[in-house]
């Protein structure tokens, strides 16, 4: 069989809802490996908390990280390093017009830096996974360097109202997308910025033609990348607008949805 490129999405697509991969979909994966297939992560995820499950693939190609704003190659420096962050002044006119929806807080990830607008321990928790250097304060003060990413933690009303302001405002410039529940998260990237733009860069340098890259996902985040992937597939427990889009729906992330699908076309 003709080599084939697959994408994992990690969360709800890779990952069991207990953030584990499963012995099943771990050996259909190490199979793949072993027959010739590259496969590679790509996450909304920062690197530093991605790379627990990297090394538990034992994988040793490139990895798509922030939904495509970091593409690199943990073990090879000479692969390159493609950063695509924000820029400052229009994060600091965010956080300025922020204050008018009474947001929860706001974060800055500088690739494995994160910084808190307030101080959360709740959030602290979530985001300290890695061990990243953590700053808080105001962000129009303490926030030199061009974010990876941002997120708005609102709440549930207002993220609609603050969508449409970035979408009125700062569209030239910016792409957003809310987390679902429980969090109420708006997330920020650079205008043009998706997993399908690593992707991209991934194939090319394998040499592997989109019609032989298949792409696993469950979220919006995943949406290009399933568009654009010869073979899109979306989990069974994937929303609906990316089972619409999907080329393919296998079972859901705690039913061993990656292994089944690719023992049956691959042949594993």
């Amino acid at each position: 069989m003709e080599q084939h490129l697959i994408a994992l999405d990690l969360d709800g697509t890779l990952l069991k809802d207990n953030k584990t991969i499963s012995d099943r979909t771990y050996d259909v994966i190490q199979q793949a490996k072993q027959a010739g297939h590259i496969v590679v992560i790509a996450t909304g995820r920062p690197y530093r908390a991605s790379k627990m499950y990297y090394e538990q693939l034992d994988l040793t190609t490139p990895i798509v990280n922030f939904n495509g704003a970091f593409v690199h190659h943990p073990k090879d420096d000479s692969w390159g390093m493609y950063h695509t962050p924000l820029q400052l002044e229009t994060v600091r006119e965010i956080v300025e017009v922020s204050r008018k929806y009474n947001v929860r807080n706001i974060l800055a990830e500088v690739m494995d830096d994160v910084y808190f607008h307030e101080h959360d321990e709740q959030l602290l928790d979530l985001f300290n996974l890695g061990n990243p250097n953590v700053y808080i304060g105001n962000l129009r003060d303490i926030l030199r360097k061009e974010p990876t990413s941002i997120l708005i933690l609102s709440d549930e009303q207002n993220v609609g109202r603050i969508r449409t302001y970035l979408s009125e405002v700062h569209a030239n410039v910016i792409d957003h997308r809310s987390w679902t529940a429980p969090w109420h998260v708006i997330e920020i990237v650079r205008t043009g910025i998706h997993k399908a733009v690593g992707l991209e860069k991934i194939a090319s340098f394998y040499g592997i033609p989109r019609e032989r890259v298949i792409a696993f996902g469950d979220e919006d985040n995943d949406i290009e990348m399933l568009k654009w992937a010869g073979v899109g597939v979306a989990m069974g427990n994937a929303i609906e607008p990316l089972k619409a889009i999907a080329d393919d729906v296998t079972k859901t992330n705690e039913e061993d949805g990656i292994a089944i699908y690719l023992q049956s076309l691959l042949k594993l």
